[in-house]
């Protein structure tokens, strides 16, 4: 992303600071406790009165003649979920390891845990550096694929908490994107094809197709090795973007191309099961012609498609309605949501509007334009950082932590709208039909578990409290929802 055109105007505005040892209302899912009642419900408002406050409420036996009823359907059935989280980059993973370990510890379950926490259940990570990494460096920047090693930040700070992750919650899937593929495989064009010695922009030589292909493999295989399965890649993070600190343009041909005659054949020939997303980048394309509908320009290729599993899209530019637009056009083929970020630009720390819109647009608003993954930018961050020349110093993290002692946190928009997904939306959830009670200001999305359990997931942003009925025919329940609101919900049918 390119923050500096996003920038706006700053107005400081207070913030409630929770220490990470002993939140206000410590996060509990409701899989396990001594809670009583037939539904458990979430509960956070934008004043946060109540901070993902645990709740229960109790199937009625009364007849149901509420006219806000809204009623699940699951014999309407969309897109299966695959998950929701946040990028857990070198920055966050820095800021992490500063942490004592009793609280980095806490905070991860928090975060994590299906039985202690939230239960998050998808990162992404950075191939080689991102915008958010310590240093700029990829995994071979010595010329010659067979000088392929793990760096530094990825064997001192990402990888050791990745593992400390996966033995929290086992299922998290983990996502990679590369920022940039080694210099030494750059171009500055492709037709003059000069070496372009440079982090950012450039192009990839096609003489370094297998290779660059080979350095997949290799990363792969490397986390592998460290118990670390990588359960989706995307070709390049932000490939219209050519200004990121660390990137790389790469429009739908060359990716085509790419995916068709090197990623796609030696993953295959390496017998890899992860999966490939094109695209990753923007609703409208960055406004350039002719990269509009990039992904489905790359699916055009059978031979490519064959290797695609569908795209990822961010929400820097744009409508969310090109989702809905690239479904309809190839429904056989994924979408998810990677990448969206809060900061001085858009008042992200103000959760009395940011909880509001984030939900409206990123969480429910994607998942309702078939989306099976939403995952935000940077988990945790402090003072914006630690960030680089070059990179965004005006972001905000999911959540932000105190430099001064590392265990006071600050949690933020980001973090309770993926939080009141995954708390009640397990991986392999359908997401189901409703019918009845609408109204402006109300968003919502029902599921159906895999493991018997229905969940729902409703915005309230009106000024009023809401008395909203929920039927999933067999049973009904009322609950009131405060204004300005999110709430959760998770029973058994």
């Amino acid at each position: 992303m390119n923050i500096k055109s996003l920038l706006k105007t700053f107005l400081s505005l207070p913030v409630v600071l929770v220490a990470c040892g002993a939140p206000a209302n410590p996060v509990d899912p409701g899989t396990g406790g001594d809670a009583k009642g037939d539904v458990t419900i979430y509960v956070t408002t934008n004043n946060r009165s109540q901070d993902f406050a645990k709740k229960t409420a109790d199937f009625s036996e009364k007849s149901n003649m509420s006219p806000t009823t809204i009623t699940l359907d699951p014999t309407v059935r969309y897109q299966s979920m695959d998950g929701f989280g946040a990028a857990i980059t070198g920055s966050t993973c820095y800021n992490l390891m500063q942490m004592t370990p009793e609280n980095r510890t806490k905070f991860l379950k928090e975060t994590f845990s299906n039985e202690e926490g939230m239960g998050y259940s998808y990162v992404r990570i950075s191939i080689g550096c991102s915008d958010f990494s310590l240093s700029e460096y990829t995994c071979c920047d010595t010329p010659g694929i067979e000088n392929f090693a793990l760096q530094n930040e990825e064997t001192q700070y990402i990888i050791p908490v990745l593992k400390e992750i996966l033995s929290i919650n086992p299922a998290v899937k983990v996502l990679g994107s590369p920022w940039t593929p080694p210099r030494w495989m750059k171009v500055d064009n492709l037709t003059d094809l000069k070496p372009y010695n440079s982090w950012t922009s450039g192009q990839l030589n096609p003489a370094y197709y297998q290779d660059y292909a080979t350095y997949f493999v290799k990363w792969i295989q490397a986390f592998q090795a460290q118990g670390i399965s990588i359960y989706a890649v995307t070709p390049q993070n932000e490939p219209l973007n050519r200004g990121n600190s660390a990137s790389l343009f790469m429009g739908w041909k060359e990716e085509q191309a790419f995916v068709r005659d090197a990623l796609g054949p030696k993953f295959k020939l390496a017998a890899l099961s992860t999966k490939i997303y094109a695209f990753d980048h923007n609703y409208n394309y960055d406004n350039l012609a002719d990269q509009n509908d990039y992904p489905l320009n790359v699916y055009d290729d059978e031979a490519a498609a064959a290797f695609l599993t569908g795209a990822a899209y961010h929400n820097y530019g744009g409508n969310r309605e090109e989702l809905n637009d690239v479904n309809g056009k190839r429904p056989d083929k994924e979408l998810i949501f990677t990448e969206t970020s809060i900061g001085m630009w858009n008042d992200g720390r103000n959760l009395s509007t940011r909880l509001m819109e984030d939900m409206q647009n990123v969480a429910l608003g994607t998942v309702n334009n078939w989306c099976k993954a939403v995952i935000v930018w940077n988990l945790m961050l402090a003072d914006r950082g630690p960030n680089r020349e070059g990179g965004c110093t005006t972001c905000y993290g999911a959540v932000d932590i105190n430099k001064s002692d590392y265990k006071t946190i600050t949690r933020n928009s980001h973090y309770y709208i993926i939080g009141h997904l995954s708390s009640v939306v397990k991986p392999g959830a359908v997401r189901i039909g409703t019918k009845g009670y609408t109204a402006s200001g109300i968003t919502y999305s029902a599921f159906e578990n895999t493991d018997g359990t229905y969940a729902f997931v409703l915005l309230n942003n009106t000024a009023k409290v809401k008395t909203i009925t929920l039927s999933d025919g067999n049973h009904h329940f009322a609950y009131e929802v405060p204004a300005k609101a999110v709430v959760s919900y998770r029973w058994k049918k």
